[in-house]
Parts: structure tokens; sequence; C-alpha cells
């Protein structure tokens, strides 16, 4: 895949938001969301984004399918600025793009039945046929593993396993390419959360999708993906294959997520690398590395200056001084 073209290309992408006092509404800063992100998204890859809450995962995904403007960079799909286009171009643009959230009953409308909702979109789209409608329906949730008895029923009447396979197919039915999962299995349990994955990836070989898959934990990012960005504070410190990156993260912080991934089968364990304390405020950054603060293994220059993210042999990025520091295998 190392030769495909990219779908989509973020480059310095930055999104502040900003924070008003409790009197007169006066701005008194600014959060740094997204500071600085460039990314590039090869056609038919899933591409894993993993990172703590509020670094800035969800504010990159709204912002690819143009929910939220940045402040600044370009967002390209298939070498178009996304940013540029005029609202109607905005909306067929969106045919292509589409994202599965993560709370997947705020996702649907309660008052729709499901056969309207997995046509919502192609209606507001004009793409809705009523000589056709009905088999669509009936043949999209077969694709995702649903009965079309289904369509009947309320958002309310589903499991949660069965509401997400409903967003799933609404955006099948779009016909999208670059599908944004915004943590689409966190809220599910353990076992149904395996059968959507299993489903996200046959939907891909299948119908030849490309995937941005968001969420907090590696081990599942690591299923699916098959490159991994770590993000923290807004940057993106790290990005490798979802092998090279599980098996020799270089990053500090990347290791320590990894520490809090059990692997019973592993015979030699690594020595766990624990996080301390909780990330700076997004309003006021520490200088240099962001990640200084509770990485054990920061030294001055971590202090006063920020490294930039620098490819290594073998296509592996990382933003660090000393990358591959706490890396290396041994007993716990």
């Amino acid at each position: 895949m190392s030769g495909t073209a990219a779908l989509l290309e973020l480059r310095d992408v930055h999104v502040r938001f900003p924070v008003h006092s409790r009197v007169l509404q006066r701005t008194v800063g600014h959060v740094h969301a997204v500071d600085g992100v460039d990314l590039a998204v090869r056609r038919g890859e899933t591409m894993g984004l993993v990172g703590e809450s509020g670094c800035g995962k969800s504010t990159l995904s709204r912002v690819v399918v143009m929910l939220t403007r940045p402040d600044a960079g370009e967002v390209l799909f298939e070498d178009r600025n996304l940013l540029t286009l005029d609202r109607n171009a905005r909306k067929l643009a969106r045919r292509d793009i589409q994202i599965i959230f993560q709370d997947s009953l705020g996702a649907l409308n309660p008052r729709l039945r499901v056969r309207d909702l997995i046509l919502e979109g192609r209606r507001i789209q004009g793409l809705s046929d009523t000589a056709t409608d009905r088999g669509m329906v009936e043949d999209i949730l077969g694709k995702v593993g649903l009965s079309r008895e289904l369509a009947t029923r309320y958002p309310h009447e589903l499991s949660g396993g069965q509401r997400q396979r409903v967003g799933i197919a609404r955006v099948l039915v779009l016909g999208a390419r670059l599908i944004v999962a915004d943590e689409p299995v966190s809220a599910l349990d353990v076992s149904v959360q395996a059968q959507v994955l299993n489903l996200l990836v046959d939907l891909k070989r299948d119908m030849g999708l490309t995937y941005i898959f968001i969420a907090h934990s590696l081990a599942v990012v690591g299923y699916i993906a098959d490159r991994i960005a770590v993000m923290y504070l807004g940057r993106i410190v790290e990005l490798a294959s979802s092998e090279t990156l599980q098996s020799a993260p270089l990053h500090p912080y990347t290791a320590s997520l990894l520490s809090s991934v059990p692997d019973a089968s592993a015979r030699v364990r690594r020595v766990r690398h624990h996080l301390a304390g909780e990330p700076p405020s997004p309003m006021h950054l520490p200088s240099g590395c962001r990640f200084r603060t509770r990485c054990v293994a920061a030294q001055t220059i971590c202090a006063e200056r920020e490294p930039a993210l620098t490819e290594l042999p073998g296509g592996h990025l990382v933003a660090c001084h000393f990358p591959g520091v706490l890396s290396a295998p041994g007993r716990a």
C-alpha cells in the first residue's frame, strides 16, 4: 500500500476554540484542540487515530467531514480543497465522506423508523427513488447483518449493536468512499464490539472503503487499522504501521499507552510505563515537548525545543528528542 495515492490529505490543520470570561464575556484565551496536524490517508486503507480524551481526535474527525471549519490549513479530498467549496459543492462532497458517531442512540432521530433513518441522507441529497428505496433498504440491512423485519422499528426498540449497524447502513447507501468511525464500538459490550469490528473489516474488503478509525484503545485500533497515528494535545506524536507501532513504539507516550494493554500470551513482558498525572491544559501548553511534564525520560532539551515529527527508516514518524528510550523489552 506504500505506493497508493492519498485519498485524503490534511496539511497544517489548526482548530482553536475561544474561551470567554464569565464577566463581560471577553475572550481570555484559546483551546488549541488541533495544532498543526499533517496527515495523509491512502485510498483503501484504515488509518487508526488513538489518544486520550481531549487530545483532538474527535475535533479532527469533524474537520474531515466538514462539521467544524479549521482556523488554518488545508483539507484535500482527491486533491480538492474542501475548505474552498461553496455550499452546493460541499453538499455533494458529503456523499463521499461520512461519519459513524459513538452515540448510536443520539445519532438517530427517535421519531423515524429504521427504513426512514437509512434513507434520510439520500432524501436530503435528492437521490431517493420510491421505486427502488424498499429494495435498497432490504439489501443494505442484509449487508450490515440486520433482519429486514427491523425496517419498521424505532431506535429505542433496537439494541446498541443493532443501532450502530443502522448507523453504518446510513453511510453505505450514500455510496461513501471515506468513512470516519468516531469510537463506534466504545459503548458496546465486548462480544458486540468484535462483531461490529469484523463487519467493518468485511465491508472494507467487499466495497473498497477507506476508514479513519478513532478509539481510545490501542488494542481495538490495532485490530482493524493498517497504520496508526497517536495524538497528544492536538498534535500527532507518532505514526507507523499497526504492526510496527505495537511491537516497537518509539514515543514514550505510545509506550505508556501500550503498557495499559494486557498481553497474557507474551513470554517476555515489557516494563510497564504508567502515565503520571493529567495532561496539561490545552489553553496553557508547556514549553518544548508537550509530553515532557509526564515523561519519565524528559531532559533539559525537552523543555527548550519542541521536537518535530520526523520520518525514520521504514516510514516510521515520531516527534521525540529521544525516540525508543522506553521501548526496550524487559522483565516486569
